[in-house]
């Protein structure tokens, strides 16, 4: 079965993990190509403006794939050389790709994140859950360290205390916790995640495409950077920004009291 469905509406574009009979697991073959496809694409379609990532069925993302680590099988089989290279060109290839997304990106978390599930949510820049949904990182429980970055992710959204917490006792929180925490934003009924998520996807799509894009990656350049060259970066980028024509839509919306149309220009 196809690892993901796209679909592409009004400037957004859904990403929905299909295998929802097993509960979307990661790590198969191609996995990492699948994803790597989908966004490269969005990245080169100056149309999309955010990106939805959603699990078919009653979860998100149960994380690897428990019955390849058994059978040792696709990425969890063979030498440690191998099994290395498998996260390296396969997993990480996933989460990589979803990185390097240029736009923003909404994670509606319908059901259980576990393990690679959650940490594939962590990589999103807002987060919306179903009141069904939970969280944990729980690989020590199957005697093994997170191999996707985790230890390095987890702890920029809610901490290092209580990232701790979960890597180290295996605990999964629900949806309610994980808002009081700061891991999501905010909780709906089920039924209502999708409605929410496009709501705030609609609101991300008026914005204008380029500073969207240029916005995303001053934010994500300011963890690593010096104050000085956080400013040195804004005052050149929004040099560029400022002979636009999008800015001068915004600017007249706001002087005549209108809805701004962006287009890109």
């Amino acid at each position: 079965m196809t690892l993901l469905t796209t679909d592409t509406s009004n400037h957004v574009t859904t990403l929905t993990l299909n295998r929802p009979d097993t509960m979307n697991p990661l790590g198969a073959t191609g996995d990492g190509d699948a994803f790597a496809a989908a966004c490269d694409a969005i990245n080169a379609d100056m149309e999309v403006r955010c990106v939805i990532l959603t699990g078919a069925g009653r979860a998100f993302s149960a994380g690897g794939d428990i019955k390849a680590m058994k059978e040792r099988t696709g990425t969890f089989g063979g030498t440690a050389p191998e099994i290395s290279d498998g996260y390296r060109n396969n997993i990480h290839k996933v989460l990589r790709a979803l990185y390097g997304l240029r736009v923003p990106l909404i994670a509606a978390v319908n059901g259980p994140a576990i393990g690679l599930g959650c940490d594939l949510a962590c990589l999103a820049d807002m987060r919306i859950a179903s009141d069904r949904a939970k969280f944990g990182v729980t690989f020590l429980k199957l005697g093994i360290i997170p191999g996707d970055g985790g230890t390095w992710i987890l702890p920029r959204i809610i901490g290092e205390a209580r990232a701790s917490e979960l890597f180290y006792t295996g605990d999964v929180i629900d949806a309610a916790t994980a808002r009081d925490w700061g891991l999501v934003s905010r909780v709906v009924e089920g039924e209502a995640l999708m409605d929410e998520a496009h709501a705030l996807a609609a609101r991300v799509a008026a914005m204008p495409p380029h500073a969207l894009r240029h916005a995303k990656n001053l934010m994500r350049q300011g963890r690593s950077v010096t104050y000085d060259t956080a400013l040195e970066m804004a005052a050149n980028t929004q040099a560029l920004m400022h002979l636009t024509q999008d800015h001068m839509e915004g600017v007249d919306a706001l002087i005549e009291k209108r809805a701004a149309k962006f287009t890109g220009d």
